[in-house]
Parts: structure tokens; sequence; C-alpha cells
């Protein structure tokens, strides 16, 4: 399916979802079905397609950050749709009764998801999967920086779903930009804030609501009574997977001063225990293509210049590890060594914007008041980690910011709680998704109240008079 498809495959959508308003549960469980079936039958492909187009990234990898999550995402969906698509009874208050109240929830029709490269079965499959448990249809466009696993998902999706359910559109920049100008009922976009700023403003064209996921500068708060070992640990756990490519990632630390040799001899040890070698080992990823990888680069030299300690770690000291049957691909060139950077400042570029790569700027603080105003002085992080023993102190901090989600004495965990919604605020996006929240992200909640014959809603009518008086005065007093 090509460019110039778009406005036709749009259009089938969205005959097909107004023809068939009210979507079966049944029908929306056989979906799911199917893309549970997807991943069983074709995941080894899928996971070679992702390898292939990060030259360096194992399969297992894939397993856990990509198909994983999407198999818990399905089975918690699957247990708990029949409860969430039945009609929800509201109360009724006393002046309306004799009247009933439900809400129903309908499917907004055609759903658009524009993928990212960095999960690229996990960040496209996951909205689809959502949506249509929803009893939507959806239109997805993957990373054009990501060809392998976008072809195979075009394929894949084509041989399990009609076009008019569930379809795939690979191409550009300029497709995406086509395929956003689409008049959908609800788009999602996962990226960059600059690349979702842009589809916010073709979305407003149409007056197509969006949900955006987005990115931004994540901190980690390492607080004066904290583990330090076991923080520098889980930090470059979170840092460190998929290279430092994920959106929730630790972009940063804010550390007590006086605690910056320890924490870098931590997370020295913990990145040799987590990655013994890393040139070679593919469960460490290539940087997505050369233009990043020279991106990352160039902020490490620029502060270097402008002062900063950059501690780079090879934990090997330059031994490769053995290629695993020849499969790892040709990404060696692209495997970033993991850096630390103490004595980061604001005007470096790695503290103006999302990292995205196995970079880890250090901030010294001396108050935690300190951190937390560096923190609200910048715009809205993705995620927020605290670590530290002190209940008290870990909730004023979590009072006094704000962020799309947190994680406490870990780092990315609360992504995979299917009960949580997952999402951003301000810069780093806005809606949210997962579980029930995701289902009722791409619902119409409809209200409706069914009146009675014995209401009394009459006596409200012109021409008004003393009875009018009366039955005002009597609902006031009622009211309170």
């Amino acid at each position: 399916m090509t460019p110039a498809d778009i406005p036709s495959l749009f259009q089938a959508q969205y005959d097909a979802s107004r023809a068939q308003v009210d979507v079966p549960l049944l029908l929306r469980q056989e979906r799911l079905l199917r893309v549970r079936k997807l991943l069983v039958e074709h995941g080894p492909q899928l996971a070679a397609a992702v390898q292939a187009d990060f030259g360096m990234r194992s399969p297992r990898l894939t397993e856990v950050a990509d198909f994983f999550v999407l198999h818990t995402l399905l089975s918690h969906t699957l247990k708990h749709l029949p409860r969430w698509v039945r009609p929800q009874r509201v109360r009724t208050p006393f002046y309306l009764q004799p009247a009933r109240a439900r809400i129903e929830r309908q499917p907004l029709g055609v759903v658009g998801v524009i993928a990212p490269w960095n999960y690229p079965v996990q960040l496209a499959l996951g909205p689809a999967i959502t949506a249509l448990a929803a009893g939507n249809r959806v239109m997805l466009k993957p990373s054009e920086l990501t060809p392998h696993t976008s072809a195979q998902l075009a394929a894949l999706v084509g041989q399990f779903f009609a076009p008019d359910e569930f379809c795939v559109v690979q191409g550009d920049t300029h497709t995406a930009a086509l395929f956003a100008s689409q008049p959908f009922d609800h788009l999602v976009f996962t990226g960059s804030t600059a690349v979702g700023r842009k589809v916010a403003q073709a979305a407003a064209a149409n007056l197509t609501p969006t949900t955006l996921e987005l990115g931004g500068k994540s901190p980690c708060i390492v607080g004066t009574d904290a583990d330090l070992e076991d923080a520098a640990l889980k930090i470059a756990h979170g840092k460190l997977l998929n290279a430092g490519q994920t959106c929730i990632a630790p972009d940063y630390v804010l550390l007590p001063r006086g605690r910056e040799a320890a924490f870098a001899q931590a997370y020295r040890a913990a990145v040799q225990r987590l990655f013994p070698t890393i040139e070679g080992n593919g469960d460490y990823a290539s940087i997505i293509t050369p233009r990043h990888h020279g991106r990352l680069r160039t902020m490490l030299r620029e502060a270097q210049t402008q002062g900063a300690e950059v501690i780079v770690i090879d934990p090997a000291e330059g031994r490769s590890a053995p290629a695993t049957q020849g499969t790892l691909g040709d990404g060696v060139s692209r495997q970033l060594l993991p850096a630390l950077v103490l004595g980061a400042t604001s005007s470096m570029q790695l503290m103006q914007e999302e990292i995205f790569g196995p970079i880890l700027p250090v901030l010294s603080y001396d108050r935690l008041d300190d951190a937390v105003a560096l923190i609200n002085s910048g715009p809205r992080p993705l995620a927020l980690y605290w670590f530290g023993r002190s209940e008290s102190v870990r909730d004023d901090v979590l009072r006094r910011t704000v962020s799309g989600g947190v994680t406490v004495n870990d780092t990315l965990l609360h992504i995979a709680h299917d009960g949580l919604p997952f999402g951003g605020v301000g810069d780093s996006g806005w809606g949210a998704y997962h579980g029930e929240s995701g289902f009722l992200r791409f619902c119409h909640q409809k209200s409706v109240l069914v009146q009675s014959r014995w209401s009394l809603g009459a006596t409200l009518y012109p021409p008004y008079g003393p009875r009018f008086d009366r039955m005002m005065g009597l609902l006031r007093k009622l009211i309170g």
C-alpha cells in the first residue's frame, strides 16, 4: 500500500465504521486473537526484521521489549474487555428522577497510528490493539527508519486483516504528512516533541483529537539515603536498554554533591555487569542510523570542550564479543560506548534536548529543593525516577513535581503495568493509553438519559408563575 492509496484506504475504513457502528464484543475479541496469532506465528520474522533495521539488536531484546509487552497487553485487554464494553449505569439526581441514566462506550470510527522506530513492533501494535478493542478500524504508518520491520508488519497485517479493518501504509516523511492530514476520528503519534507539534497542527485542520506520546528529559533524583550501588544498576539498565533509545529512559541524574566519584564507580560496575563487552554484543543495540550516531558524538565533544568531565566506559577495554551465529548484523560501528558526563551545564546541547542515546549527564545538588527547582524550570518530563528510602521525602518530591509517570527505586517499570495510564504532560505529550485508560481514549462516551412517563419536568415549563416559584424554592432547599 503506497501513499497514493491513503485517501481510498481511509475512505474504505470510514465507510465500514459508519456502516457498522455497533461492533459486537465477539468480533472485537476475535480481532485481538488474530493479533496474538500474528505475533505467536511470526515473532521470529519480526525480530529478524528489527535486527536488520538496527544492524545490532538481539532478538531477545525484541522479545522482552516488544513482544512480551504486547502479550501482556493482549492478555489484560481480553480479560477485562467484557466489562469495559458494558454500558455504565449512572445514578440520577433526585430532581431528574425517576429518569434513568447510563453512559454507552462507542467506537470512535477510524484511528490513525503513526509509530516510531525505537520499539517498532510494540509501539506500532500497542495502540492498534487498544483501538481495535474499542471497536475501531485502524490505519498504521510505521517509521521509515525501520523499513524491514515496516514491510513485515504490512505483509502480516495484510495477511490477517481486511484493509477496511486494519492496514499498514509504508513511506517516508512526506507519506507521514499526508497520513496525518486525513480526517481520522483519532490520531496517535509517538515520537519527538518537534514532530509532534507538526502532527497536532495537521490534525487540528480536521478537528481530529490526538494522543501524542512524546519524550523529554526524564530525570533520576538520587536521595541522600539511597543505596548508590542499587540505584546505579537500575539507572544503567534503564539508560542502556536499547542503547538509550527509549522515550522514558533516564535522561540525566541529580546527585547529592560529594557523591560523584562513588556514583561513577558504581555506574561503571553496573555497566560491566550488564554488558561485559560492547562491541559485537547483540544485547547492546546499535544506534539506529549514522546520523543519530553522529549527533550523539557531537554532544559528547561539545560537553568536553565546555569543561565537562566525560567518562567513556568500555567494559572490555577494546575486546570484542564473538558474533552469535553470524546473525548480529552490521551495526558494530554504531554501537556507541556508554558515557557519563560530570559537570554538565544548561548551556550544553545534551541538557537542552532529549539525548536518546547511552550518554548520562550527572548534575550535583546541594539541597533537594535545588533539584526540584531545576526539574520545574523546564518542560514537564515524560517520566521521573526517585531513589531513596524515606517515604516522606519521596512523597514531598512527587507532590512538588509533575511528570507523565513515575517509578520509585527503579526505572521504566511503570510503563509495564497495564493498569496504569501511560502518557505525557505538556511538552512530553497529551492523552494516555494502556489498559482501560487507553480503551476510553479510543471510545466516545455517549450520555443517555431515559425519561419516565411519570416525569415532573413539565412543572418547570413556561408560562412561569406561582407554581414555578414554589417548585424552584423547594428544589433550592433540597439541593442545599
